[in-house]
């Protein structure tokens, strides 16, 4: 998954030169506002080096999203195993993304997304792949639909705290599976322009 390119994104591993961009992307209020906790510089890199682990055990991970045309990292797009029990769709793979303000609304989370479904279902052959968010969170609910994502329903996240983020605690679950990702990649191939 180390390497995937899109038109305008390469998404690759975490190197040590990308730790103070990581950490904003872990810690600012504006990007962080539909998560729990923003992290330390310390929790961030330790995050880091968990995600880089990730994709040597499993071959799957958040990666960064690296601009091709100025190199520039803008945010964070891949998969990842959800295996704890306290998910009531475990085990399965997740997609995700999050990006800086200023590469948000420009296509690049559906861009880098695409190419990670891509990976998941024509290399890693699996079944099936989910993505989750806050319910008020309406900019991934439409990255989700623009892939081909159906709502599966809504749930509490086992991870969050209805004492101290109640307006977080409920998310969305969306899925797609390997089965409708080839039909719309045979009907897209084939329909003209």
């Amino acid at each position: 998954m180390d390497g995937l390119q899109t038109e305008r994104l390469t998404l690759r591993r975490w190197r040590e030169a990308d730790r103070p961009i990581f950490h904003a992307l872990n810690s600012d209020p504006v990007i962080m506002r539909f998560f729990d906790k923003r992290l330390s510089r310390e929790e961030a890199d330790a995050t880091m080096d968990r995600w880089n682990a990730g994709l040597d055990d499993n071959g799957v991970s958040f990666l960064a999203a690296e601009r091709r045309r100025d190199g520039a990292v803008i945010g964070t797009i891949g998969l990842a195993p959800i295996t704890e029990d306290a998910y009531r769709f475990a085990p399965t793979v997740q997609i995700g993304w999050r990006l800086v303000p200023d590469a948000e609304g420009q296509g690049y989370a559906s861009e880098g997304a695409r190419a990670c479904l891509a990976h998941g279902f024509d290399v890693l052959r699996l079944p099936d792949i989910v993505a989750q968010c806050v319910v008020e969170n309406r900019s991934s609910e439409k990255v989700m639909l623009r892939l081909g994502m159906t709502l599966r329903g809504t749930f509490d996240h086992p991870k969050v705290s209805t004492a101290t983020h109640p307006h977080l605690v409920r998310h969305s679950l969306y899925g797609l599976t390997a089965e409708d990702w080839r039909e719309t990649q045979h009907g897209s191939a084939s329909r003209p322009g």
